[in-house]
């Protein structure tokens, strides 16, 4: 026997059902508006985004998008959204630009020649131009490479510059056909006297100079090998020579870090750095350069001087762990710039 109240019952559910679609429907504009005004976008931009861009159909039509509600158990509704489509753009904008985050690389790197391998591939594959490899390694369009060599892969098209005493910012830059301002922010100098001894910048877009029949290459400062005392106190070495002229040596995370020779502390930088991590380096008497990375903490700074065998930092480089850098564990990233590292085997 049918119920009088059924009708009754049916009317009031529906009546509940569409009130709740456009209180839904509300909650969700608002939550969008919320969320577009909380990414500080420019007014036109939020306008486009709320008119066209962020619904599959126009605003107008919004009232039809919206989710559409279900009674489970007479007692509780749920809400079921039509299948809808945000364009890349509008996605980008809200998640912000990840990949490219990730595809970011300002550090220079060593790469492994493999079986197929070409200069013209290499190039391809690191998106960079086959005259910054060619440069980088001081090559020609002739060479020939082979499998396992070393290349050194600059993170962006242009050469690498070594600096030494009486360089200018404005003089390299025009060496390269560069400009100072690129230079600048690409390498994360402060300002255009930034720039020390031994340093080494990478020249965005720049251009290798055409050699002088009077160019001389500077030449590696001779030292002897007890110049050097190794900066560890077991001298464990765990990497052969790599980027730059530097040797690994492992140890636990904590450990002293000794000044190889007397000199002037020039850099104590925290940070990333390129993969360096935090970072020290110390001009000697020669003008040779040294350069400690993967520091967890210095004990000296900039314009100190230092005995050879003095105390400069503590070894850091466990992954995770503030100004690691690019690293697989507890070391110090000995590099020396201006002569042979006595401790390359």
């Amino acid at each position: 026997m049918e119920n009088p109240d059924d009708g009754d019952n049916n009317l009031s559910k529906e009546i509940f059902s569409n009130a709740s679609m456009v209180l839904v429907a509300f909650l969700f504009a608002g939550l969008t508006l919320g969320l577009i005004s909380s990414l500080n976008l420019p007014s036109q931009m939020s306008a486009s985004l709320i008119s066209q861009d962020l619904f599959v159909e126009p605003a107008k039509n919004f009232l039809r998008e919206s989710p559409k509600m279900t009674f489970i158990q007479d007692n509780s509704i749920i809400g079921l959204s039509p299948p809808a489509t945000i364009t890349p753009q509008v996605l980008g904008i809200v998640l912000g630009s990840v990949e490219d985050e990730i595809e970011r690389r300002n550090e220079i790197i060593e790469y492994v020649v493999q079986s197929g391998d070409s200069l013209s591939s290499i190039a391809v594959k690191y998106d960079i131009s086959l005259n910054t490899i060619l440069w980088a390694n001081d090559l020609s369009s002739k060479s020939i490479i082979k499998i396992g060599q070393k290349l050194i892969i600059l993170p962006i098209s242009g050469v690498v510059h070594h600096i030494k005493n009486g360089d200018t910012l404005s003089e390299i830059a025009k060496t390269y056909k560069s400009n100072s301002s690129e230079i600048i922010a690409f390498n994360e100098l402060s300002s255009e006297g930034d720039i020390f001894i031994g340093d080494i910048l990478v020249i965005p877009n720049g251009k290798m100079p055409p050699p002088k029949s009077t160019y001389y290459a500077s030449p590696q400062v001779p030292i002897g090998s007890s110049y050097f005392i190794c900066p560890t106190a077991d001298c464990r070495v765990t990497q052969g020579l790599h980027w730059y002229n530097a040797i690994d040596f492992g140890a636990k995370c904590g450990s002293l870090i000794y000044a190889a020779a007397a000199g002037t502390v020039q850099r104590v930088e925290y940070g990333w750095n390129s993969g360096a991590g935090n970072y020290i380096t110390i001009l000697h008497p020669n003008g040779v350069v040294t350069m400690y990375g993967h520091v967890q903490k210095s004990l000296v700074s900039p314009g100190q001087e230092v005995s050879q065998g003095e105390m400069v930092g503590l070894i850091g480089g466990k992954p995770g762990s503030p100004g690691a850098g690019l690293s697989t564990g507890c070391h110090i990233h000995f590099g020396v710039r201006g002569a042979r590292n006595p401790f390359a085997r």
